[in-house]
């Protein structure tokens, strides 16, 4: 009994001994995840600072970005004031700009195409690159579709008691963007309009619609969209004249005059005349020399029937050269008389029929002026030619082009757009 009560003792001191080891472990254990812990804790924190670190950079970069941004549209505004004379506006400008980003003038880039009309998304023949445009034209699209299964080209954002524009079929809503678009190429009110929502840009951005302005260009020479990837960026960046205005060209040069009666003076005359250019999607085209300025003459030159009688009518064509260069040539004439009506009185007498007709021959090379493309003609021909109608002769007279054979420059003309006489 003794030795079995002395074994049960020693059983039991074992099991106290063990089960006090225990306690030991989980305290080390503690210990252990303390200090792993406090390991851990200095590293998480200094990661947790370059984080904030890098992301207030980030922030500091957006915020410059932007304000450089917004300083090189205010200079640009300001270069833009000085070149049209308001050097008040210039200066009020360039101060913004500067306040904004002190050296702005040494990190713009002048190649950035300003927004001249204050609209249009810079449609000022310079668009934005096509790889942009397809791929937000894809996302507009997803948008359309995803939003429903049977997608419409816009909606109403309020309530309507009368019928909206998106009731309109596809066809019928196309077929009034051509007539935005007019015979006349009206292209840049189509860019207007695509600005009004994402269904707008999606048929702005219609194929076929570029295809059938590039056809009344270019006709049979634009049956191959190569080199270019879209209609739309053969019409924009292809060279050709433009129609939605006027190349004017002004000549002035000094003349003596007489000597005063008692030859104490001579007189010195000031000279100035202008030249104008108007040409049409049809291959017709307007030429006008006269000393009258634009503001009196450029209205009257908006019909291809001018009730002008110096005005010379014409066609013209475009040609572009092996060397990539594009020209111009136009024959013009005096336009022909109509018939008279019939005098009621006998003492009526017709004017005698010409025995000779005039006809001018005229070559002028395309090029860009500055931001503005297509903007600018410079002279490389110009000839008379005379046709004798008894004898069928005809006598043709070349000029000299000097001094005097100014470059024509484009000028917009808002009027000649503005009404849609028939549709593209």
């Amino acid at each position: 009994m003794a030795e079995e009560n002395a074994n049960i003792d020693g059983t039991l001191e074992e099991d106290e001994d063990e089960s006090s080891d225990e306690p030991d472990i989980q305290l080390e254990l503690t210990a252990f995840r303390a200090r792993w812990m406090s390991e851990l804790k200095p590293s998480s924190g200094a990661s947790g600072a370059g984080d904030r670190l890098a992301r207030a950079k980030g922030v500091r970069r957006t915020q410059e970005i932007a304000r450089e941004e917004k300083a090189t549209e205010l200079f640009l505004r300001a270069v833009q004031e000085e070149q049209n004379g308001a050097v008040y506006e210039a200066i009020k400008f360039y101060r913004m700009a500067m306040q904004l980003v002190p050296d702005i003038e040494f990190k713009i880039n002048y190649s950035r195409p300003a927004d001249t009309d204050g609209g249009g998304g810079h449609f000022s023949e310079d668009s934005d690159a096509d790889g942009e445009i397809e791929d937000l034209l894809a996302y507009f699209e997803q948008q359309l579709t995803l939003e429903s299964s049977f997608p419409k080209i816009c909606s109403p954002e309020f309530e309507m008691t009368q019928t909206h524009i998106s009731a309109l079929p596809r066809e019928i809503l196309m077929y009034i963007f051509r007539w935005v678009v007019s015979s006349d190429l009206d292209m840049r009110t189509l860019e207007q309009l695509s600005l009004v929502c994402r269904g707008f840009y999606i048929c702005a951005r219609d194929p076929e619609i570029w295809r059938s302005a590039c056809l009344r260009v270019w006709g049979r020479n634009c049956t191959k969209l190569v080199p270019f990837k879209s209609w739309r960026e053969m019409f924009l960046q292809r060279p050709r004249v433009r129609f939605d205005g006027i190349y004017i060209s002004k000549t002035s040069y000094i003349r003596q005059g007489e000597e005063s009666l008692d030859g104490f003076y001579r007189a010195w005359h000031h000279v100035a005349y202008f030249r104008y250019l108007r040409f049409f999607p049809d291959g017709h085209v307007l030429m006008l020399t006269t000393p009258e300025d634009p503001l009196s003459v450029v209205p009257r030159l908006r019909t291809r029937n001018p009730r002008m009688d110096s005005v010379l009518l014409g066609h013209f064509r475009l040609l572009q050269e092996t060397d990539n260069q594009t020209k111009v040539f136009a024959v013009v004439c005096k336009k022909k008389e109509e018939a008279a009506e019939i005098a009621r009185n006998r003492f009526y007498r017709r004017s005698p029929a010409p025995e000779a007709e005039h006809s001018f021959h005229v070559g002028l090379h395309l090029s860009t002026r500055g931001q503005q493309r297509f903007s600018k003609l410079v002279w490389i021909h110009h000839s008379c030619h005379i046709t004798y109608k008894l004898t069928g002769e005809t006598v043709i007279t070349a000029f000299d082009l000097d001094k005097m054979y100014t470059p024509f420059f484009f000028a917009r003309v808002k009027s000649y757009t503005a009404f849609s006489e028939q549709p593209l």
